[in-house]
């Protein structure tokens, strides 16, 4: 073969490759091309759903919203137009299960729909919680029928990825691309002729994320901002309890998040919320005279209550006997049948149609709801937050609390304080402990706290507990809890503590929980073992409510020693002596200790320290509230935990004081210290020979 020869077959081959490379590029195109986008099938419909919200959510989200619309219902919907609308900006709260996450959703995709605002941002109190509201939205535009029929120029490119991602970078319409975007945290609406959403941003992010600045960079070079933003529940039940997260996040939303669209230029902000603690985010923001911007209202499950208080007392109290005897509430509904015209007189509901399956009113589920938790009742669905014990005096606030201070420092004991007392809250990832100074009459003061092992945080939660005994120990479970338990009393306990007369004084007594099941031998085992037996001992804080015997009424076994509302004695299938208390009761007197004012026998003060230092304990020590209860002929206060709160410095309080009562030292009132009884001598059987 000749090299001319060759060179024609190369270059036929080359040009062979190149036609072969533009067919399969020519097909390839034709595949990504979306060509022709479908006619609108019904326009009045789509019509009606951009002019309103409402019409959006009953057309196109029907199976969404199945009850019927409550008046705040309808109040809420229209703020959220007037936000979109006219860039206002709102908050305002709905009782939990409303539906409002829900009316946020639609509400995204109406503006989107409407194509007004270039850039949507969805905020939520997390990360996660963000990215699930973006997911939904996702969802209803890949596969609402209804929205693909009416909004072809939108949906229809968006149903051409069929889920696939990774087809937006290929995907064009006559040639030239959508520019589509669909990833986890963003999508931009595909850029069509005539689509007034042309290339429209959807970004989620929580409020502790990346929001401050936010822009996005079109394919031209152009630069858009966020127009409007749905803050969607601004916080979480762990950061409503948190005075620094509260006004962290409100700084973040009063700041960056009404700043967002820029300088000179107002960020449509609508803030559907449920207040969760008294003063926390979503309570100041509806606050009109604190946060005046946000034109905050507040919307209730129920507006006013029935007058005739006496049935319902005794409707309380069937439907708690029906449900230990029968696991429902029938009789106390069969109750209500009964009386209801009676029962249901002055109330006033605003959503008739909320009920459950074995309840037959609106007003009954709202009875029932504040029947199981008073508290969570007046905050989550009254939006009407109340310090639990408010008409109490001696209930003390976080911020009460933290400005008690009696300016000793910390580790140090103030004059007139002679018995120093420790307690070990246990629990699976660390060790919560406390030290207290008690004098004459129950002054006392919170010496030191803290935990161990050591946090390098000034503020954190028992589950953001870095490092933990594990961490610390290369055994099991039992291993680093006793390891635990080593190192911290070694810590606390073999070492002396400096009152400010110069004198030296050593913890007397040192209690450790024993009431969590996994460590109950472990911390028994240590109690025997460790090198301070003589001062450690485990102790079981019992709830003894009013149904309950109280102590008093306990059968004595020889050898105790009893105190006031407190029993020492030993196990008969653990030969170490142990305590136990009535925590409701050492819980209400330590409250009084509170109230009572600096300087007066029986005062209890927190050791010297600024506001965010004591911030933390402040908070466990008004973790729980109380509920006055009657039962066999006498009042009881039983104490609840507040939802998603820790309570471990409170129980190290309350065990320190329950320490220093066993030491001998007792308020006005108290029982004096009672020695175990001697036991007699056992009489030896006569012998007959």
């Amino acid at each position: 073969m000749t090299k001319a020869t060759k060179h024609t077959q190369r270059r036929d081959y080359a040009q062979h490759k190149q036609r072969a490379a533009q067919r399969s590029a020519a097909r390839s195109q034709s595949g990504r091309d979306i060509g022709d986008i479908p006619p609108v099938v019904d326009h009045k419909r789509r019509k009606d759903a951009e002019q309103s919200l409402q019409a959006l959510c009953e057309i196109y989200f029907s199976y969404k919203f199945t009850l019927k619309w409550s008046n705040d219902h309808l109040k809420a919907i229209k703020k959220i137009e007037r936000c979109v609308l006219e860039n206002l900006q709102f908050a305002f709260s709905m009782p939990r299960g409303s539906g409002k996450t829900t009316l946020c959703e639609c509400a995204v995709i109406w503006a989107l729909l409407k194509g007004i605002h270039p850039f949507i941002f969805f905020i939520g109190a997390a990360g996660d919680e963000a990215l699930s509201r973006l997911e939904t939205v996702k969802t209803e535009l890949s596969t609402n029928e209804l929205l693909l029929a009416d909004f072809p120029e939108i949906i229809y490119p968006i149903r051409c990825l069929d889920g696939e991602a990774r087809r937006c970078a290929g995907q064009h319409h006559h040639g030239i691309r959508t520019q589509i975007s669909w990833s986890s945290d963003q999508i931009v609406i595909p850029t069509i002729p005539g689509s007034r959403a042309s290339g429209t941003i959807i970004r989620v992010a929580g409020i502790t994320g990346n929001i401050r600045g936010a822009k996005h960079t079109r394919a031209d070079g152009s630069e858009v901002r966020p127009s409007l933003v749905i803050l969607d529940d601004p916080q979480t039940d762990e950061s409503a309890r948190s005075a620094s997260q509260c006004a962290s996040r409100l700084s973040t939303i009063n700041g960056a998040i009404r700043g967002l669209a820029g300088p000179g230029k107002t960020t449509a902000i609508a803030v559907p919320c449920t207040v969760i603690e008294e003063n926390d985010v979503a309570d100041q923001l509806l606050d009109r005279e604190k946060n005046p911007q946000w034109f905050g209202e507040r919307m209730k499950l129920v507006y006013k209550f029935p007058k005739d208080t006496k049935l319902w007392d005794e409707y309380a109290q069937i439907r708690r006997r029906s449900l230990i005897e029968r696991g429902d509430i029938s009789q106390a509904t069969n109750f209500y049948k009964k009386n209801r015209k009676k029962m249901d007189k002055g109330a006033k509901i605003q959503w008739p149609d909320r009920y459950l399956t074995g309840e037959i009113s609106a007003l009954q589920h709202a009875m029932n709801l504040k029947l199981a938790d008073p508290y969570s009742f007046a905050a989550e669905y009254q939006n009407q937050p109340k310090r639990a014990g408010a008409g109490n005096s001696d209930i003390f606030t976080a911020k009460q609390i933290v400005s008690k201070t009696n300016g000793t420092p910390r580790g140090q004991v103030p004059t007139g304080l002679d018995h120093l007392t420790c307690f070990i809250d246990v629990q699976k990832s660390s060790l919560w402990w406390t030290i207290c100074g008690f004098g004459e009459g129950f002054t006392c003061a919170i010496i030191d706290y803290g935990v161990w092992p050591k946090q390098d945080k000034q503020y954190f939660t028992l589950k953001d507990v870095k490092p933990t005994l594990q961490d610390d120990s290369t055994g099991g479970l039992e291993a680093a809890i006793y390891n635990g338990l080593e190192k911290c009393s070694e810590n606390l306990l073999g070492k002396e503590y400096r009152r400010v007369d110069e004198t030296m004084l050593r913890i007397e007594r040192c209690l450790i929980d024993a009431n969590w099941g996994e460590s109950t031998d472990t911390v028994y085992l240590f109690a025997r073992q460790s090198k301070h037996a003589a001062i450690v001992m485990p102790a079981h804080g019992r709830f003894i409510g009013a149904s309950s015997n109280p102590m008093s009424m306990w059968p004595k076994r020889p050898g105790d020693q009893f105190g006031h509302h407190w029993r020492i004695r030993t196990g008969q299938n653990r030969a170490v002596r142990h305590i136990v208390f009535d925590a409701n009761l050492w819980k209400s007197h330590i409250q009084s200790r509170w109230a009572t004012p600096l300087g007066d026998s029986g005062s209890l003060s927190l050791c010297d320290g600024s506001q965010a230092e004591h911030q933390m304990i402040a908070e466990h020590l008004t973790s729980e509230y109380r509920i006055k209860v009657t039962g066999r002929n006498r009042e009881v206060d039983e104490w609840k935990l507040r939802p998603a709160r820790d309570n471990h410095w409170l129980d190290g309080l309350v065990g320190c004081a329950v320490a220093a009562s066993t030491l001998g030292v007792a308020a006005a009132g108290h029982e004096s210290v009672k020695k175990p009884a001697r036991r007699k001598p056992t009489q030896r059987p006569k012998v007959t020979f």
